[in-house]
């Protein structure tokens, strides 16, 4: 049998029960969810900002998804408190969902701005940061804005 450090033999593989397999499962949907809102808040800003206006035609244009998964969404994020809409209606951000949103993009501009730093063409670095952006911890977004802004480096 191989022999792990100082001769011991290695620890044997821990089994994940179904109980952990399942926790996994519910803090992947979890943080898809949040990621999802994050999305949606920042194009109803833009469109907001851009057109006057957030209607569930140009959400559904914008996010690529159809406008069934755009009711369906926005009702949840209306259950959270981030939006507001009534029928037939365009569609609002809460105050909640508007630092969501100014959040959200404000992580967006610092991976583009790292990535471009990098070397990574425009059209790239928009597409690599819409998954980035969403899983970067602010410690290390915090390093790609100072990389970005040709600071130096701080070691950990």
């Amino acid at each position: 049998m191989p022999q792990g450090k100082k001769g011991r033999k290695p620890a044997a593989p821990t089994r994940r029960t179904a109980s952990d397999t399942a926790r996994a499962h519910q803090a992947t949907r979890k943080a898809h969810a949040q990621e999802t809102a994050e999305d949606y808040a920042e194009a109803i800003a833009d469109l907001i900002r851009t057109v006057g206006e957030a209607r569930v035609v140009d959400l559904a244009d914008r996010l690529g998804v159809s406008h069934v998964t755009v009711v369906r969404t926005v009702a949840r994020l209306q259950r959270e408190g981030l939006v507001v809409t009534r029928p037939y209606r365009s569609i609002h951000l809460t105050d909640r969902g508007r630092l969501l949103a100014e959040d959200s993009a404000r992580r967006h501009e610092v991976v583009v701005r790292f990535l471009r730093a990098l070397g990574i063409s425009e059209p790239t670095a928009q597409a690599d940061a819409e998954g980035i952006e969403h899983h970067v911890s602010e410690e290390t977004l915090a390093a790609f804005a100072r990389f970005a802004d040709g600071r130096r480096p701080r070691r950990a």
